[in-house]
């Protein structure tokens, strides 16, 4: 039986992988802690060898008619991002895949009353809410399994919370498989106009769009550290008035994979809230609780759902 060992709530941001002379010009001389945090992740969970499997659910690949699970043996190649390719310019990336896991996820659908499709194409566009982290978090250990899921721009809460639990039972399917999941993308997600934007490239959260997005997110943030994931679950209206990214469908496919509101796991964080460009950024880790995601000590529960 496969389990998930541990998962994250993580920043991707294009800064994190700018040369480091560029950070400092950007942020008054200082290194964001996004990137000391990234790193002293990878020495804590990353480098050690009780997982094999890192599932990323990717706020940037948006789907449409159905969710897709990446299922190459491999992939590699050279990234380059269409959003800022100044910055983000020919990056490579290489690493192996795990179609075994994939189609196990995708076995689950129907129980979920849900659309997954494993993808093996070669072709298949790379985001950087992936390679970002798998830059710091993956390279160099290769023997370490990569898997992409991506949001769907139809679906809504309902929707990704129902891939989470498909998710959560096609790991639990596949024998042995010990996971991370990566929750990749931010909080709240209102960038500053171009004419604006330049003065507010620094880390410093004073340049959140706004006081009250930066006060949601913070007291989000609490309720994570303090293993609330019901409080967040229950006030996604009141959050999606802050516009976080891909309406936080990255962490509803994780919380649905973890317990849903009865998940009891305490987030640490790694680095400071900071700023990019007006959005919210944060790296939160939680481990596998002794006693289960939900407190239990069981597996984490499955409700079948019908389509509708």
């Amino acid at each position: 039986m496969g389990e998930i060992v541990g998962a994250g709530l993580l920043a991707h941001v294009p800064t994190i992988v700018l040369p480091e002379n560029t950070r400092l010009e950007l942020n008054d001389g200082k290194e964001i802690t996004l990137v000391t945090g990234l790193r002293r992740l990878r020495q804590d969970v990353f480098e050690r060898d009780d997982y094999d499997t890192v599932v990323v659910l990717d706020s940037h690949w948006a789907t449409t008619v159905e969710f897709v699970v990446t299922a190459q043996d491999r992939r590699a190649g050279l990234f380059t991002s269409e959003e800022l390719p100044r910055g983000m310019c020919r990056m490579p990336y290489d690493f192996p895949g795990d179609p075994e896991l994939a189609h196990s996820i995708a076995a689950f659908a129907d129980r979920h009353g849900t659309w997954i499709t494993p993808i093996d194409d070669a072709y298949l566009p790379v985001y950087y809410a992936t390679t970002n982290l798998w830059t710091y978090l993956g390279q160099g250990l290769p023997d370490k399994r990569w898997v992409t899921i991506g949001v769907c721009q139809t679906g809504d809460m309902e929707d990704h919370l129902r891939l989470g639990r498909a998710l959560a039972d096609g790991i639990a399917a596949t024998p042995g498989r010990r996971v991370l999941l990566i929750a990749s993308g931010a909080l709240s997600h209102t960038f500053w106009p171009l004419r604006e934007l330049r003065d507010h490239e620094a880390s410093d959260p004073v340049h959140i769009f706004t006081p009250e997005a930066r006060a949601a997110d913070e007291e989000r943030i609490a309720w994570f550290k303090e293993g609330r994931h019901d409080r967040v679950l229950d006030t996604m209206d009141e959050f999606w008035t802050y516009k976080p990214e891909a309406k936080f469908f990255h962490y509803l496919m994780m919380a649905g994979a973890l317990g849903e509101r009865a998940c009891t796991a305490k987030g640490r964080q790694y680095g400071e809230y900071e700023n990019s460009v007006g959005t919210g950024q944060v790296l939160l880790w939680f481990d596998r609780p002794a006693d289960g995601w939900t407190g239990t000590g069981l597996p984490t529960p499955s409700t079948p759902h019908s389509h509708v």
